[in-house]
């Protein structure tokens, strides 16, 4: 049975191979056009027309469909790749000679240029030509060029991307006054079962519609991009869709194409659109800025799980546990400390560590919000102002829960720290220098290099005081938190 693929859905060509190469001669590489100046502001929806007494929603679906098409643009784009070239002989083709002179002594052209080519499409969402894409359609491009669906063709420059969330923005040069922008809607409305509309250029075959309805809201960890906040659909989406438009029946623009999940590279019911209040907020910081202002809290996060939520003594596992403070970040300013559960965030309940990153990147940094967090039994209200993500320097890092275990322990000396590469930033603790195979530590996923810092919520100081805490916990499960790659981590020990 083939595996299930996720695949971009925004770089065939219409000849259906991903993309489309010639050699060029060696030439000198184009440049992206300069930067434009911020774009007017997008239009605000207006509602839709009265349906007719006894008419249905979906009455107003051709309607819909004729005017989102003329929204939705094919996008072409061009980039230089130089290519290696490879030493040639009369017998460069012959496995003989070539084994024999092992390579050596080979003539070798200088290096050739190729041309790459792919397919895919844009939203036109104002009447200045600014246009919503994915950041793959377009990505290293040197060259854009915009096909309306009259058959129409223009230069496009690029505005700005966001590859954390595969968005980017486009402008028309001298866009025609004729075009017809799309009215943005508010994603966070749709409800399951919804019909939606896919607009797009699939396989390179033109503008198409597809029908469909919303299957799931709130797709994350799909490991498409770094934020996610899908939306789902069963409206066919193929390879040349990315980019594309996804319309509700006010024909409002919803989402924005991106994905497919398929073992055939094909459509199969499953496809992923970026919702249309996440792009809104991208592309105004774009726009604006020529980039993304994230909100910074400054934790290490992780999932909640039935069996931690009942190590912590909590009431169910609904929340966000934070598993890492470092120390001089927003967080540590405010309180927080490990071992709290994160309940909302500016009143919005947060029950994911990836719903809760999403919330805190999509807040302005220096904005002050409310943290309703669950400590020891009691709700308590933190107020953290945030701070500003730096990719450079890191970011507020989602820990997977670990599904298994393993011991023997040591002291966090010089010795331990060169040897498993212990940052000094983990200054107590104890270092668990062997796991045994099969056992119960083993099971729950603990490793040598592991710093164990707490046994229970009772902090760890030395080898004698973990080995007593771990031989009280006999037939009961345990709660530790570690340090692993320097950062903080909860884990439950199964019982013995």
């Amino acid at each position: 049975m083939k595996a299930k693929t996720l695949i971009w859905c925004g770089v065939l060509c219409a000849t259906a191979s991903l993309w489309m190469s010639c050699e060029l001669p060696a030439a000198h590489s184009m440049t992206p056009a300069d930067k434009e100046p911020a774009a007017a502001p997008v239009e605000k929806p207006s509602p839709p027309p009265p349906l007719p007494a006894g008419a249905s929603t979906l009455d107003r679906l051709p309607d819909v469909a004729e005017t989102a098409v003329k929204s939705v643009v094919n996008i072409a784009s061009e980039k230089r790749v130089q290519q290696r070239a490879v030493a040639q002989t009369p017998f460069s083709n012959d496995p003989f000679f070539r084994h024999f002179f092992g390579g050596r002594n080979l003539r070798t052209p200088p290096p050739r240029e190729r041309l790459e080519r792919s397919l895919g499409s844009g939203v036109i969402v104002n009447k200045d030509g600014v246009v919503l894409t994915n950041n793959h359609v377009v990505e290293h491009a040197d060259k854009i060029k915009v096909g309306l669906s009259d058959g129409r063709e223009f230069e496009a420059n690029l505005l700005g991307t966001d590859d954390k969330t595969d968005l980017a923005v486009l402008q028309i040069k001298d866009p025609p006054k004729d075009i017809v922008p799309l009215r943005l809607g508010n994603s966070d409305t749709l409800r399951l079962g919804e019909a939606v509309i896919a607009v797009g250029n699939p396989f390179g075959v033109g503008q198409t519609v597809t029908l469909g309805i919303v299957s799931a809201k709130g797709r994350a960890d799909v490991g498409i991009v770094d934020y996610e906040d899908f939306i789902q659909t069963d409206a066919a989406i193929n390879p040349g869709n990315s980019g594309g438009a996804l319309v509700n029946l006010d024909g409002e623009l919803v989402g924005i194409n991106t994905a497919i999940l398929s073992r055939s590279g094909g459509y199969q019911g499953i496809g992923f659109a970026i919702p249309a209040n996440m792009a809104r907020t991208i592309m105004d910081d774009l726009l604006d800025d020529g980039r993304v202002n994230r909100g910074y809290l400054g934790v290490m996060i992780q999932d909640l799980t039935p069996e931690l939520a009942e190590a912590l003594e909590l009431k169910d596992d609904k929340g966000v546990l934070i598993s890492g403070v470092p120390d001089e970040g927003p967080a540590a300013r405010a309180g927080l400390v490990p071992g709290d559960v994160v309940l909302s965030v500016d009143q919005s309940p947060t029950e994911k560590a990836s719903e809760l990153r999403n919330k805190v990147a999509a807040i302005a940094p220096g904005t002050t919000v409310p943290l309703e967090v669950w400590r020891e039994g009691q709700a308590l209200t933190l107020e953290v102002k945030l701070g500003e993500l730096d990719a450079r320097t890191g970011e507020d890092h989602i820990e997977p829960p670990t599904a298994a275990l393993g011991l023997g322990l040591g002291s966090l000396n010089e010795a331990a720290r060169k040897k498993f590469g212990i940052d000094e930033a983990v200054r107590t603790g104890v270092v668990i220098l062997e796991v045994e195979s099969e056992g119960r530590f083993d099971k729950a996923g603990l490793v040598a290099g592991d710093v164990i810092l707490q046994i229970g919520r009772r902090p760890v100081r030395s080898v004698e005081q973990a080995e007593a805490l771990i031989k009280q916990s006999q037939g009961q499960k345990l709660l530790m938190r570690i340090a692993r790659d320097n950062r903080g981590l909860f884990v439950v020990i199964p019982p013995s």
